[in-house]
Parts: C-alpha cells; structure tokens; sequence
C-alpha cells in the first residue's frame, strides 16, 4: 500500500516536470534589439496577410488583416510614425524616442500562429569625440565625450584598449586623458560607443607640431635653412656692396680735392732780375732785399714767405 503511494507520486511528479519543460519550450526566445533616437527601426519579423504588433503597455499598437489592409493608429504615440508595408510585411517604426523602448511582439496568424519577441533599447546619438592637447611638450591630451545611455569612452592603441571609461550619470561629460607617444602617434584613437553606435576621433597634428625641436620633419628643417641662408646672403650683399660704394665715394673725393690743396698752398710769382748796382740805394730799405745780400743762396718762395710773416702776426696779435 505504502509502495503504491509512492510509487504514484513519483509518477506524478514527473508529469508535472514533462509539463512545466513543455510550457517552458514554448514560451518564444526574446530577441534583444537596438535603435537610436531620430532614426527608423524594422522589426525583423514579416506578417504578409494577417497579425498583429503588440506592447507589453499598450498591447495590440497595429494590426493587419487579410485583405491587405492594417490599422496602425490604434495607440495615440504612435500614430504618423507606425507603419506596415503591404509588399514586404514589415513593421516599421520611425523617429525614435527614448520612450519607445521596451518589449514589441509580432503575432503572424498567416499559417498557423507564430510570436516573436522583440526587446528594443533606444540610445541617443553619439556626439563625435573631441580631443584637445593638455600639455603639449609632452603630448598629453584629453578625450571628452557628452555621456548617455551605455556610453563608454575608450583609448586604443592599434586594437588595444589602454584606459575606457563611463558613468550611470547621462548629465555629465565623460573625459579620458593620455600620454601619447610621438613615434607612434597615427597609432592613437579615441572612440566613444554605446550597443547601438560609435564614433572615433584621433590625436590632433597639433600636439607635436606645437614643439619645434620635435616636429620639424628634414623637409621643414632644410626649408628653413635655405631661408636663413638666403636672407644672410642678401644682407651679406648689401653690406659689401654699400662699403664698396663708401670706399669709391671717399676716394674719389680725395682726388678731386688734391690739386685745389696744392694750387691753394703754392702761390707763383713772377721772377724780376734787378741789377743790383743801378737800384741799390733805392731798395736798401727793404728787409728782405737785405736778408738777400747775406743769404744769396735763399730762393724767391722763401722771400715771398717772410714777406706775409708780419702781416700773419699782426692778425694773431689783434
């Protein structure tokens, strides 16, 4: 008696685990789906002659029936943005908001009832991420990003991911710094994603073209030494030519200058022979005459010389 009892109990038990797997494989996989904000989503499951699209808050949004006519303005919220195409049987929904996530099931009646479960998530746009140099010998720089929903901001180098960052805050500005290094910097990348977007931004050419000693590639430095070459060549040229130009001017004043000097020093005069035996008595008052008799060897200039001594002196004395 007692071995009956158990032995119907253990019978039933295992029919009420046959049933509960039963229910368990019939209940359909939910499908986890993705949109973003001001775009258009396709629910991937077709209803070609009749079906319905459900809202786990609204429950039935729009149907179809089988005449190939629908009704989508069933719920207020989504009126002028549901949609369903009689040639492809697709549902569509457009202009996305935030609000419109949440779970979406597709009922195909066409053959046999089929479900699909559709999880939608909405994202915000992803602002591009914007990288700015914060020191720029050393080439650090910061990567900021405005936060949303599973936003993430990372540094990759190549594949690699250095450092990622994100926040449950949606009113903040996500920022990652770095140390890049120069050699490798076309190696650098800054993405910001959420499961639905991402967007890249890479190390500005600014950060290593800010420090001469680094940047300058041979182009740029041989550049820049023609330059200087050039330039020191022209002043060269002007500073030798305007010397030459010096040097020509004062000789050429010195020559010209030359004979006036002699003609203003030397003063001709024209030669008397007196004899000395008619007029002796007539020029014995003259001193010069005088200094003639007892210096016979003096020439005429320096007659002429003593002559103009007194008068010079009798400048210098008044």
């Amino acid at each position: 008696m007692l071995f009956s009892q158990r032995k119907k109990l253990k019978v039933t038990l295992l029919h009420l685990f046959v049933l509960c797997s039963a229910q368990h494989s019939a209940q359909p996989e939910t499908r986890q789906v993705k949109g973003i904000v001001g775009t258009v989503f396709y629910f991937p499951e077709r209803v070609l002659n009749s079906g319905n699209l459900l809202n786990q808050h609204f429950g039935s949004i729009a149907q179809v029936y089988p005449v190939k006519q629908s009704n989508t303005n069933l719920e207020k919220r989504f009126q002028n943005r549901l949609h369903w195409n009689n040639v492809t049987g697709v549902f569509t929904l457009s202009d996305l908001q935030i609000d419109d996530s949440g779970v979406y099931t597709v009922e195909n009646t066409d053959e046999g009832k089929t479900t699909r479960i559709f999880q939608l998530t909405v994202y915000y746009v992803l602002s591009k991420p914007q990288v700015t140099v914060h020191d720029k010998i050393s080439c650090s720089v910061v990567c900021s990003v405005e936060n949303g929903r599973e936003v993430t901001l990372s540094w990759y180098k190549g594949g690699e991911i250095l450092n990622q960052t994100s926040s449950p805050d949606h009113n903040i500005t996500l920022s990652l710094p770095l140390k890049v290094d120069e050699q490798n910097r076309d190696s650098y990348r800054c993405e910001a994603a959420n499961p639905a977007s991402n967007e890249t931004a890479v190390v500005p050419h600014s950060c290593i073209e800010s420090d001469p000693s680094k940047v300058k590639d041979g182009d740029e430095r041989t550049r820049d030494c023609l330059i200087i070459a050039v330039i020191c060549v022209l002043v060269a040229s002007v500073v030798v030519g305007f010397a030459i130009y010096l040097k020509k001017r004062r000789n050429g004043h010195s020559h010209t200058d030359s004979p006036e000097r002699e003609q203003d020093d030397v003063q001709y005069a024209e030669i008397t022979h007196i004899k000395p035996a008619e007029n002796q008595e007539e020029r014995t008052g003259i001193p010069e005459l005088e200094s003639l008799k007892d210096n016979p060897n003096l020439t005429v200039y320096y007659t002429l010389q003593l002559h103009h001594m007194p008068a010079s002196k009798d400048v210098d004395t008044a």
